[in-house]
Parts: structure tokens; sequence; C-alpha cells
């Protein structure tokens, strides 16, 4: 759930504010670096063995994780969309950055050799728990869905904000060169 959330809500929704919003000023010289420290602290802390294993016991901290883990996502998107000028690079390496830091934490699940979470295996009640086997693999998955969506998405959209960059460049050299024709003619 959450990494629709973070992957596919939050960049819609930031997209969408910009569209709303357009008028509103380039963001601040620190605001990316704060919103790129919150969401990858956010979802390393929340994945932390005793924070993770509280959500998963209480509806209302899961629910916590959720909307802190979307919020901070979101304020990343945002800020990150709103550049413009000779400024749009820094988007693009905090995208790397990121999407680095979450393929991390996908190999972590995949490649460990035992259970991170033990304990936290949903089963229904009445039912006998799942063998640490079923957990490993649980874990291992949610690993492998990262490392499939979080770069995907993170490179499809560090493309999307190179593109916008080279074609603002492409009207400024367009500019320049019919400056210097007139000034000939």
């Amino acid at each position: 759930m959450h990494i629709l959330l973070m992957n596919v809500l939050a960049p819609l929704m930031g997209a969408c504010a910009c569209l709303v919003w357009p008028q509103v000023r380039e963001p601040p010289g620190g605001a990316l670096a704060f919103a790129t420290a919150a969401q990858i602290l956010g979802l390393w802390m929340w994945h932390a063995p005793p924070l993770l294993a509280r959500a998963f016991a209480s509806v209302s901290i899961h629910l916590l994780m959720y909307g802190s883990l979307l919020l901070t996502a979101f304020l990343f998107w945002w800020v990150a969309l709103r550049f413009r000028g000779n400024r749009r690079w820094k988007p693009i390496l905090s995208l790397l950055v990121t999407s680095k830091l979450y393929c991390m934490l996908g190999v972590l699940f995949v490649f460990a050799p035992r259970t991170l979470f033990a304990g936290i295996a949903r089963h229904n009640p009445g039912t006998p728990p799942p063998s640490l086997d079923a957990a490993l693999a649980d874990q291992q998955l949610a690993g492998l869905l990262m490392l499939v969506a979080c770069p995907a998405i993170y490179v499809l959209g560090g493309i999307v904000l190179g593109a916008r960059w080279l074609f603002a460049m492409e009207p400024d050299k367009i500019d320049r060169q019919n400056a210097g024709e007139e000034a000939w003619t």
C-alpha cells in the first residue's frame, strides 16, 4: 500500500498541485534538501523493526505511517516539480539519491538471510502463525516490489524533469540566436 501511496499517488498529487497553483514561486534553497531528507528518513524510520511491528499491531499507528509516508512523498514531489531555470538539475540529483536509498532498503529485504521482521506476518486469529519461511518469502516479495516500483517511478521522474529542463533550454537558445540576427539587420 505504501508503495502505491509514495510512488503513484504522491507524484500525481504533486503534479496536480503544480497545475492548480502554477504561479507559486520556486522553492527556497533548502526546501528540496529538507523534502528529500524527510522522505528518506520517513521510509527508513517506518521500516525499522520496532516501529513497523507497532504499526502492524495498531490500526491508528498504521494509518499514521501511511499518512506520514504519503505526506513526505507529496512534499518531495511538489517541491521537485517546481524547480525552474538553471536549478532544474537539483531535483534530478535528489531523485537519484532517493531512489538509491529505496533500492538499498529493497535489496536488504530481498537478500537478508533471515526474517528481519519476525512476528509481523499477518494471519487470521485461530490459525497457526505463518512459518518463518513464509515470513521470509513475504519480506523478499516486499523487497522485490520496492526494487521494481521505486526505481521505475524515480527514473521516469528523472527523465520527465530532464526533458523539461532540455525543452526549457531550447527557447533560450532560439531567443539568443534571434537577438543576434536582429543585431546584424
